[in-house]
């Protein structure tokens, strides 16, 4: 007896979830410029002194300076973290390009369809949002947890957040910290090989400047890279903090049943700089009523 053969079907695949418009990186002209110009600076302070760039490279001082700052940061700071921090350097030279804007829109399309329709009809919706911290808040309103649980685990989602992001600003913070007092022990290591070869003054001159370009690195690395990257982390951290508590609103009035129109004017006091309303063109002015011909008599004037 012929068996037919039955073929399997493949499940099919969960819907990804949608980037909202706006959505990905882009380059941080800020910190791009800020770098540049700090070093277009020095270095061409150091040319108009009619000094040379090969004066300051030099590979024995960057290791002193490099490998002494990430030693002392690993012994203050547990490896999770730092492998953290290095991970992150990434929103130092990239910034999100959706804005909260955005994430209005979509929060006031979800509450007119869910004041429609009921919060259910957004179950849907809420697996197909990439922002996790909107999506776990919606999934949970959509569920039906009660709104005094809701807001607390959020509020203790975005307490950890900010706990986690600022434990990462710290490790720059910290490095740019030990820096500069690394530098300073390789360039008393240079003067130590120095005081070698006094017998000869030229050797010495040059040794004492090659000594203090361990100085240079420390310090130049402390402010230039090393604290403007932890200060610029933090204001990632409290910017990200700013949107989450603005979601965290939107799905509260949601879940309220708020009118979408009252939403909307809530949430926009979250934007520093909301944009100026277009101004709607003045009506045009009614035309004046014409007079009426008056009649003239018959045989009227010759």
């Amino acid at each position: 007896m012929a068996e037919t053969a039955v073929k399997s079907q493949k499940p099919a695949a969960a819907p990804r979830p949608a980037k909202p418009k706006g959505a990905g990186t882009r380059p941080d002209l800020a910190t791009l410029a800020g770098i540049g110009l700090a070093l277009s600076g020095i270095i061409g302070g150091l040319l108009l002194e009619k000094g040379k760039i090969s004066d300051i490279v030099q590979v024995t001082a960057a290791m002193i300076v490099l490998g002494g700052t990430f030693g002392a940061v690993l012994v203050t700071t547990p490896l999770p973290v730092v492998l953290r921090a290095f991970r992150g350097v990434g929103q130092v030279f990239f910034e999100r390009a959706d804005s909260a804007a955005a994430s209005i829109d979509a929060l006031i399309q979800f509450a007119a369809k869910a004041r429609k329709n009921g919060i259910v009809s957004l179950e849907t919706e809420a697996a197909q949002i990439s922002d996790p911290f909107m999506r776990k808040a919606l999934n949970l309103a959509v569920d039906g947890t009660d709104l005094n649980e809701l807001r607390k685990i959020m509020e203790t989602d975005l307490a950890l957040s900010e706990q986690s992001g600022e434990a990462e600003a710290k490790v720059w913070e910290a490095a740019g910290g030990y820096a500069p007092t690394i530098g300073i022990i390789g360039a008393v290591m240079g003067l130590i090989q120095v005081m070698k070869h006094l017998e000869d003054i030229k050797e010495v001159g040059r040794g004492i400047a090659v000594a203090f370009v361990a100085t240079v690195y420390g310090v130049g690395s402390a402010n230039i890279l090393f604290l403007p990257m932890g200060n610029k982390l933090r204001a990632r951290l409290r910017q990200a903090t700013l949107l989450k508590e603005m979601m965290l609103e939107g799905i509260v009035g949601i879940v309220e049943g708020l009118n979408p129109t009252l939403i909307r004017m809530k949430l926009e006091t979250y934007i520093p700089h909301p944009e100026k309303p277009v101004k709607k063109p003045k009506p045009a002015a009614a035309p004046a009523p014409a007079k009426a011909a008056v009649p003239q008599p018959a045989g009227g004037r010759k």
